[in-house]
């Protein structure tokens, strides 16, 4: 009951992930409809429901773009779990200001990147230059696309790949 399940507005845009339970008192309220039923069916007593993996609401609503949280989880996704210093793959990441704060750098996704322990030990609480140290890659905002934001839970549901293309 904790599966999520892909919210699409009336338009078919993605805006939403739920789990099944949500999703299911949608459908029970008829304020959704079924898109894709990916994972089988729950049996009732009395009946036998659908376990949706996409829903569609019936009434279009208005939300605005969602943007990401600056947090360490999507400073580490964007930077796909790389140090941007020297370049290590790994889960042991910590996060980095290119301009230390101290020395008036700010907290933003600018000036924020994942880097390893070490590299980041190594640089301490200098700049790039005092420290002699390059990026791989500029920091940028990622971007607000369904396909970035939905996409971590593409690897259980391909199904929603479709759905996700084109927003």
């Amino acid at each position: 009951m904790h599966e999520p399940v892909l919210v699409l507005n009336a338009n078919f845009e993605p805006i939403h992930v739920c789990d099944m339970r949500r999703a299911i008192g949608l459908l029970m309220s008829e304020k959704a409809t079924m898109v894709v039923n990916g994972r089988g069916n729950i049996l009732t007593v009395s009946r036998v429901i659908p376990r949706p993996s996409v829903i569609r609401l019936q009434k279009m609503i208005s939300r605005p773009r969602p943007r990401l949280k600056l947090t360490r989880r999507e400073v580490f996704r964007r930077d796909n779990y790389t140090c941007q210093y020297c370049g290590k793959h790994t889960t042991d990441l910590t996060v980095d200001h290119v301009i230390p704060r101290h020395l008036g750098g700010a907290h933003c996704w600018t000036n924020v990147v994942a880097a390893c322990p070490a590299c980041n030990h190594r640089k301490g609480g200098r700049t790039l230059e005092e420290a002699g140290m390059k990026l791989l890659r500029p920091p940028t905002e990622p971007p607000t696309s369904a396909r970035y934001v939905f996409g971590r839970h593409l690897e259980e549901n391909k199904e929603w790949e479709q759905f996700l293309t084109g927003w």
